[in-house]
């Protein structure tokens, strides 16, 4: 039995470096966007594009990956989502423009994508049910080591371009840094590819295109052979039921039976997202730039959203198929709602002033004849202190020195800043993160569920580009504590919405949760 749980373990350790890739890719455009904005003098909808573009093409993946996969296989699906994250990271170091960079972070997009949608399918179609909810969330465990090491990667690249050392010089840290942060995803892609040649097809795929032997032969690998045979006969009798319904994917998605299901994908899909943590980590040196606390250590706090990310998604690994998915989501949930408005209140009771001192520790490069008309003036939000100020020395000088100018004017408690949102990340690891993947590899019937994850993962990533396109227009024309209270506001109503439709599925087949809400 040992055996077979190592067995278990180490394929959905490799299928889950998909997750790994996906989280890696989407975050480390958090430490890029302060150069790219410069160099190519975005505004801030185009610096909202250039993160959120990759986001737009993996909500177009999850559309055809399901269905796709349905056809040709799980692991086909995976492999080409390596090689796309692979073309992506080369072409992303050496985009020459703004168009060129968005097109090559989009073609990574489409890896996203697929890796989001099968990797999870593909796992939870072989786990013993037991162990399912802990070895689905190796994906979400997977996402959270990639944005941690994204994270790290970016505050060391930084921090080696800044070393003057040999080595720097050698690479041209200093010029490339951000070329640097997006190339480097090439190594794991290229192991990510070569892993998934250890592992085999999705015994219930097989046994659905009726290559029995095969599926026997894996669950037997996994389950034993006793509880192999029960696995295969309880997937055809569910292929077998199916095949006496509608036929049309589409119009099955839409029958009456499939109502409850579907509507708890939806919205525990959209609310992953509208709650603001992609805003969070993709944007994470920026607002704690916002904080006052400077470039260096804004990215060095943004390590410490990715560790914390990481100890609460192990965390969720032991307790979501002991404590169960509505206890783990009821917590989580009120945990970042909490989070979210001690944000807002933080940001909104800070003031912003700069005194002479203030102005004498400046880059050189900022007009003092022309700051000095807003010298010991008192803003009572950020949008009243940037406008101030950029009217004062222009906006591009603004942007460009934006860290320095609001670390020498704020006053606020960073410490309450910096808790809130390593509060957030931790109430968001070990709850609605790791379990909406969990959820939807099990709510859905057997023969539609490629297509049916696709749908509600499209309406999941629709959302979460919204959320990554708008924010840097959010925190210009709303400011810090309008965003984060919106976030706040969302996160009460999710939670209302998801404890009054949401059934507990620990413990069960995919085939009884089935039967018991969808029905026969």
């Amino acid at each position: 039995m040992q055996h077979n749980s190592l067995y278990m373990l180490k394929v959905a350790f490799i299928v889950a470096l998909g997750g790994f890739l996906m989280g890696f890719d989407s975050s480390v455009i958090s430490g890029v966007v302060g150069f790219i904005e410069v160099e190519f003098e975005l505004t801030s909808l185009q610096l909202g594009w250039s993160v959120s573009s990759l986001t737009l093409t993996a909500t177009l993946a999850m559309m055809v990956a399901g269905p796709i996969s349905d056809r040709i296989g799980r692991r086909p699906v995976l492999q080409i989502a390596s090689v796309l994250f692979a073309l992506s990271a080369i072409a992303s170091a050496i985009a020459p423009n703004f168009l060129l960079l968005v097109l090559a972070r989009m073609l990574g997009g489409l890896g996203v994508g697929a890796a989001l949608i099968i990797a999870p399918m593909f796992i939870a179609e072989m786990a013993p049910p037991q162990s399912r909810g802990r070895l689905v969330s190796f994906n979400q465990f997977n996402i959270v080591i990639g944005i941690s090491v994204a994270f790290f990667c970016n505050y060391l690249i930084l921090s080696m371009s800044q070393s003057g050392s040999q080595l720097s010089q050698m690479l041209r840290l200093d010029d490339w840094t951000w070329r640097w942060m997006l190339g480097v995803e090439l190594l794991p892609a290229i192991l990510y590819y070569a892993a998934l040649m250890m592992v085999p097809e999705s015994p219930r795929w097989l046994v659905i295109h009726d290559r029995e032997e095969e599926a026997r032969a894996i669950l037997q690998r996994v389950n034993g052979a006793q509880l192999a045979e029960e696995v295969i006969e309880s997937i055809k009798a569910s292929v077998y039921a199916d095949s006496k319904k509608e036929r049309a994917p589409l119009l099955t998605l839409l029958h009456p039976s499939m109502k409850l299901v579907l509507t708890i994908g939806i919205c525990v899909g959209v609310l992953q997202q509208i709650t603001g943590i992609n805003a969070v980590f993709f944007y994470a040196p920026m607002i704690f730039e916002q904080s006052g606390i400077g470039t260096n250590a804004a990215f060095m706090q943004a390590v410490l959203v990715g560790l914390t990310n990481v100890v609460f998604t192990i965390a969720a690994l032991f307790l979501i198929d002991r404590v169960g998915r509505r206890a783990l989501l009821a917590f989580g949930l009120s945990g970042i709602a909490v989070c979210m408005l001690v944000l807002a209140y933080g940001f909104g009771s800070a003031t912003y002033t700069l005194d002479q001192q203030a102005i004498n520790s400046l880059p050189d490069e900022i007009d003092r004849t022309q700051i000095v008309e807003v010298v010991a003036t008192t803003y009572t939000s950020d949008i009243e202190f940037r406008d101030a100020v950029s009217a004062a020395i222009g906006d591009e000088d603004y942007r460009q020195f934006e860290s320095q100018l609001v670390s020498s004017a704020i006053k606020v408690q960073p410490l309450l800043i910096l808790l809130a949102i390593l509060g957030f990340v931790a109430s968001f690891a070990i709850s609605i993160g790791p379990i909406m993947w969990v959820l939807f590899s099990e709510l859905f019937p057997n023969r539609i569920r490629g297509l049916a994850i696709s749908l509600v993962g499209c309406i999941n990533s629709a959302v979460a580009f919204l959320v990554t396109l708008l924010f840097p227009w959010e925190l210009d024309s709303l400011g810090n504590a309008t965003t984060f209270l919106i976030y706040g506001v969302f996160a009460v109503i999710g939670l209302v919405i998801v404890m009054r439709i949401l059934p507990e599925t620990k413990g069960r087949t995919l085939e009884q949760i089935e039967l018991e809400l969808v029905g026969s």
